[in-house]
């Protein structure tokens, strides 16, 4: 199954309450943060929520 590459590029500061928790879900903590997920529909749904926030390439 392919991976996502998920990489926090802007502060959760002064976001929604939501978004902080979505973020937190996917691992992300702060800024630069980067965590590797299956390409699930529930990943792509959180990731999708906070796309403003964060960078996204496909891994092999």
């Amino acid at each position: 199954m392919p991976r996502l590459k998920v990489k926090q590029l802007r502060s959760k500061a002064g976001i929604a309450p939501n978004m902080r928790e979505t973020l937190r879900s996917l691992g992300l903590k702060r800024v630069g943060d980067v965590v590797v997920k299956e390409d699930k529909p529930e990943i792509r749904g959180m990731i999708y929520a906070v796309r403003h926030l964060i960078a996204v390439e496909e891994v092999k």
